[in-house]
């Protein structure tokens, strides 16, 4: 369980998140995360990266029960830093990163997806910011990346989800493919991409990053200070509790 990582030939590194039972990554998921991820890209041998995840779906997110079982503001504060972390992580990984997203892909799972450079889907993918049932914010950024800025608003206010078809239809989900060949297809478009010349792909991934008109990083920033003000307010805690006392009852009728 955790983060695992395993080197292919010719060069592409496999990041696989395994955290059961719905891959909500702690605080320390989050930094470990993206400590592998940067080093993957620092590792000269590693071409492309393939991120993917094992289990019921992609990523659920921080781990809200560990948030909410924290005394004080360590937890919070820990998983907006490590959230940081791993999305700038993936964003600036030295080579190209692919996202292989199947099942659900909801609030950190945007914030991987979005700052992916390719992003993979199986059929069942669905894509999602509950956020602002959960009393925060954050990830706009990222999921504005995936589709217009219309359905970002709707998405965000009313937390409705996406298929991956539809982001297929947007552009932003290069392919979507059946659940069991999702690995391997990502696999393959990361082949492709380690058989040209490394150099130039290092390169590529830096001028494209130096192009975007949106900085991820400081525009994350930016709404990570509205889940402050909203947790100062007494929302978020509120938000928080309710979700875990709902989690919990849901798991005591199954």
């Amino acid at each position: 369980m955790g983060i695992s990582t395993t080197v292919h030939d010719p060069g592409v590194a496999e990041i696989v998140m395994d955290a059961p039972p719905v891959n909500a990554l702690t605080v320390q998921g989050w930094h470990d995360l993206a400590d592998a991820v940067l080093a993957a890209g620092r590792d000269p041998d590693v071409r492309a990266v393939v991120l993917r995840a094992e289990g019921r779906g992609f990523n659920a997110g921080v781990d809200i029960k560990e948030m909410q079982a924290t005394e004080g503001h360590t937890a919070l504060l820990g998983a907006n830093r490590g959230c940081y972390a791993a999305f700038a992580a993936v964003y600036e990984c030295a080579v190209p990163v692919i996202a292989a997203v199947h099942g659900f892909c909801l609030g950190g799972g945007i914030g991987l997806a979005g700052n992916a450079d390719i992003v993979v889907a199986s059929e069942d993918a669905y894509f999602g910011l509950p956020e602002v049932d959960r009393g925060a914010l954050g990830a706009a950024t990222h999921l504005a990346r995936l589709v217009p800025q219309h359905l970002v608003r709707a998405m965000v206010y009313t937390c409705r989800t996406v298929t991956a078809d539809e982001l297929h239809r947007h552009g932003s989900v290069l392919e979507v493919v059946p659940v069991t060949g999702l690995r391997e297809r990502a696999l393959e478009v990361a082949g492709d991409i380690a058989a040209k010349d490394p150099y130039v792909i290092r390169r590529a991934k830096e001028s494209l990053n130096g192009i975007d008109p949106v900085d991820p990083k400081r525009s994350y920033r930016f709404e990570q200070g509205f889940t402050f003000e909203l947790n100062l307010a007494g929302a978020g805690d509120r938000h928080r509790a309710a979700f875990v006392s709902a989690s919990d009852e849901k798991g005591r009728r199954s």
